[in-house]
C-alpha cells in the first residue's frame, strides 16, 4: 500500500508535542548527567579509596544495567521507598543519573589527558582544586572530550524514547497514538524517525562547530 501522506498533515501538532518532550526531557536528563559526570570523574580519579571505590561502583552498575530498567526502579520502584515522582521528573531523573555514569569516564579521560607538571605548577602558586578543573583543565581538555561528549548526547536522545514506557507523551508515544487511531503503522515511525534524525543532526552539528572552536583555541 502506499503511504498516506495524509497522516502527516492531521498528527503534525502531536508530532510536535512529542519532539517538544523529548527534546526537553534529553537537554534536563543532559544538564544532571553533566553536572554529576563532573564531580564523578574526580571521585574516580581521587587516591583515597574511600572516595574513589562508592563512584566505581556506581559508574560500574549504571553501566551494566539497561536504561529501561533504571526507569522503571526510579518510577515504579520509588514509591516503595518514599519517593513518588511524576513520570516526567522519573524519565529525567532516571536517564540523568544513568548518562551520569558515561559522562563521568569522558570526563575522567580528559582529566588524565592534562600533565601532572601543569596541576603541580598551579598548586605551587596557589590555586585551589576548583580553580585549577575550572581555569586549567577542563579549557584544555574541550578538544578532547567534546567527540565523545556529542556522542553520548546524541545516545542520550535515542534512550529518551524509552520514556514512553512511562506514559510520557514523547515522540515515540506519539506514534503509538498515531497506529492506535488509524491502525498505520509505517507513517507514525517514519515520522518520528526522521524527527529523532533531525533532532540528532542539530547536536552533531552545533557539537562539530564547538569541536573546531575549541581546536582553534588549542
Amino acid at each position: 500500500m502506499p503511504l498516506d501522506f495524509t497522516l502527516f498533515a492531521q498528527y503534525w501538532p502531536i508530532l510536535l508535542h512529542g519532539l517538544l518532550i523529548t527534546s526537553v526531557c534529553s537537554a534536563a536528563a543532559a544538564a544532571i548527567g553533566i553536572t554529576l559526570g563532573i564531580p564523578l570523574s574526580l571521585m574516580l580519579l581521587a587516591k583515597p579509596k574511600l572516595i574513589s571505590s562508592p563512584a566505581r561502583v556506581y559508574v560500574e552498575i549504571m553501566r551494566g544495567l539497561p536504561a529501561l530498567l533504571v526507569l522503571f526502579l526510579l518510577y515504579y520502584g520509588g514509591p516503595s521507598l518514599g519517593l513518588s515522582l511524576t513520570p516526567m521528573a522519573a524519565g529525567i531523573v532516571g536517564l540523568g543519573l544513568y548518562s551520569a555514569a558515561y559522562f563521568a569516564e569522558i570526563f575522567r579521560g580528559g582529566f588524565l589527558s592534562i600533565s601532572i607538571g601543569q596541576i603541580e605548577a598551579a598548586q605551587m602558586l596557589g590555586f585551589d582544586r576548583r580553580s585549577i578543573v575550572t581555569k586549567i583543565e577542563l579549557p584544555q581538555m574541550k578538544g578532547l572530550i567534546l567527540p565523545p561528549l556529542i556522542n553520548q548526547l546524541i545516545a542520550l536522545v535515542k534512550d529518551s524514547a524509552l520514556l514512553s514506557m512511562l506514559t510520557i507523551a514523547d515522540l515515540t508515544k506519539a506514534a503509538t497514538q498515531m497506529s492506535n487511531e488509524t491502525f498505520a503503522f509505517i507513517e507514525p515511525y517514519l515520522a518520528i524517525a526522521i524527527l529523532y534524525w533531525l533532532l540528532n543532526t542539530v547536536i552533531a552539528h552545533f557539537g562539530n562547530r564547538l569541536e573546531t572552536g575549541a581546536n582553534a583555541y588549542r
